[in-house]
């Protein structure tokens, strides 16, 4: 797969885990583990990157695998796990054309990652695959993000840097993005640059025009139930709480009949 098909590549893949830093606090962490320890093992990882939930899962034991559609990502993913002394079943895949040898009984999609998905047809083909490597009985669950409100503005950005352990040299990330209304879609630039000395020794510009679709609730749970999915119910944010129309981050979980 070409880098030009997805963003998680170069100095982005290279940095990604020093620029997010310690993350082993982040709240969907923890939901995840009630939804594993409510529905059960195996479990699938989708969009598992360097391996932030799939390693620590399989530290605690849980019996876990991990599918990502950056090979620099998955290489990062097995370079952090060789350190951990981890063996995890990791694999180079798409979510539209997902095809590994076994079923789980959980499927998490976190990150959003379904929200990536922007050609027509291409989320229900993602949920009918997940829905294929499913047990009976088995759930999917995956967070969605409003991505924009009336009233917000179209445009936002960051800039994040942290220095390099091995020479203190600057890794920084700065990051626009714009929302488009009519489309539902927003496209990001990130910029990625190493600064050594008060000089830019290295830089990579990231561009996804558009990168991302919003979603609301109800939309987000017609797709789970346009794919087979029963019991579908929306949580707030991270939590096991129904979710409020108000919410901007929302988790939907659906059910294998």
């Amino acid at each position: 797969m070409s880098s030009s098909n997805y963003e998680y590549y170069g100095l982005m893949a290279t940095y990604w885990d020093l620029l997010r830093g310690d993350t082993s606090d982040w709240p969907d962490r923890f939901m995840w583990l009630d939804v594993i320890k409510k529905y059960g093992q195996p479990v699938l990882d989708v969009g598992c990157a360097s391996g932030r939930l799939t390693l620590d899962y399989l530290e605690q034991g849980i019996d876990i695998d991990g599918v990502d559609i950056s090979t620099e990502m998955i290489e990062l993913c097995k370079a952090n796990a060789k350190n951990k002394r981890l063996i995890p079943a990791l694999y180079n895949q798409i979510m539209t054309e997902l095809k590994l040898p076994r079923k789980y009984k959980t499927i998490l999609v976190p990150s959003s990652s379904l929200q990536l998905l922007l050609k027509p047809g291409q989320p229900l083909q993602a949920m009918q695959h997940f829905y294929d490597h499913l047990e009976s009985g088995g759930v999917l669950a995956a967070p969605f993000m409003v991505l924009w409100q009336e009233g917000d503005p179209l445009e936002s950005g960051f800039s994040r840097e942290v220095a390099r352990p091995e020479d203190g040299a600057t890794i920084r990330r700065t990051s626009w993005s714009h929302y488009n209304p009519e489309t539902k879609m927003e496209g990001t630039r990130d910029t990625w640059e190493i600064i050594k000395d008060g000089v830019m020794i290295e830089s990579e510009v990231h561009e996804q025009i558009p990168a991302t679709l919003s979603y609301t609730q109800s939309e987000a749970i017609a797709l789970f139930e346009e794919a087979g999915f029963a019991n579908v119910q929306a949580f707030s944010e991270f939590t096991f709480d129904p979710a409020k129309p108000e919410d901007t981050l929302f988790t939907i979980i659906g059910t294998k009949p």
